[in-house]
């Protein structure tokens, strides 16, 4: 195979893999980021709520609702179940001495009983909604599913829309000023309690949406949540945590990392290098590339 082929029909594709798989693990890690950058919490069940989301598109549009309704209804349904999951569980133990360690156990504890809880409702059988753009577009020679172009289309979307929220308006500042002191904030006027909740529901939410935009890639089933949340926590972790930008750049170098990495190894070899990798990047930057020392 010369070098031209080897480019556009073995390299290209792949890149083109990596990138659609850098999309969806930014999309589920932008909500986790947010919670885990700047409320310190860390959510271990935000998997799980990704999972929800993917169950809820597949059980209301099994119910009739179409899918562009579907891309503005589960993020709103969502809404709720994260207010109620803060002010119930995280808020209760926010001010514990070991807030670090009771909310991960707290969301892990929430995460194994919402995913037994889909399995009881929905099975434990895998389930693939239809895909709502069928066809495929030729570049350069490459047939790329339409759906993948969408959905490219509107992550780059999302998350500029996520970036201007949280940089651009008042809400954000507010959101940023109760993360860097919520006493000096509450001071100021800043509804804090609201802020908190209001932000867990938004990274619930932005979940949600994920679970809405991936089920017809990657299918949906009850523990499909493990399969993102890891790299969506090394994502976090090395691009700065409560870094919108840095949760992108990460999340795109990452994927492809494992995706080029699976050209030349086997694929069960790909995790360990992308974790790796994440060990490299904190040895060297240990607050991630974006981040900043002594973040709280």
């Amino acid at each position: 195979m010369s070098p031209i082929d080897y480019l556009q029909f073995v390299l290209a594709p792949q890149i083109l893999n990596g990138l659609t798989l850098g999309v969806a693990v930014v999309l589920v890690a932008l909500g986790l980021t947010i919670i885990f950058g700047m409320l310190d919490v860390i959510n271990m069940s935000h998997g799980e709520f990704y999972a929800v989301g993917a169950y809820a598109a597949l059980a209301l549009g099994a119910a009739g609702v179409g899918f562009w309704f579907l891309l503005v209804l589960v993020p709103i349904l969502m809404i709720p179940l994260g207010m109620a999951a803060e002010r119930l569980l995280i808020r209760p133990v926010f001010d514990s001495k070991d807030r670090h360690v009771t909310t991960l156990l707290v969301t892990f504890g929430l995460g194994l009983v919402v995913e037994d809880v889909l399995k009881v409702i929905f099975g434990a059988n895998t389930q693939r909604p239809p895909t709502p753009i069928p066809g495929a577009t030729e570049w350069f020679g490459i047939l790329v599913p339409n759906y993948r172009l969408f959905l490219l289309a509107v992550g780059a979307a999302i998350i500029g829309g996520v970036a201007y929220v949280v940089y651009r308006t008042r809400l954000g500042a507010m959101v940023r000023a109760a993360a860097f002191d919520r006493h000096m904030a509450a001071s100021l006027g800043v509804p804090v309690s609201v802020v908190y909740a209001g932000t867990f529901a938004f990274g619930v939410a932005l979940a949600g949406l994920a679970g809405v935009l991936l089920a017809p890639i990657y299918s949906v089933f009850p523990t499909m949540g493990r399969d993102f949340i890891l790299l969506a926590f090394s994502v976090v972790i090395v691009g700065g945590m409560g870094s919108i930008w840095g949760c992108v750049f990460a999340g795109l170098l990452l994927t492809q990392v494992q995706a080029l990495a699976s050209l030349a190894i086997s694929p069960i070899w790909t995790d360990p290098i992308v974790f790796g990798t994440m060990v490299v990047f904190l040895m060297v930057r240990p607050q991630g590339l974006f981040g900043r020392l002594g973040h709280a």
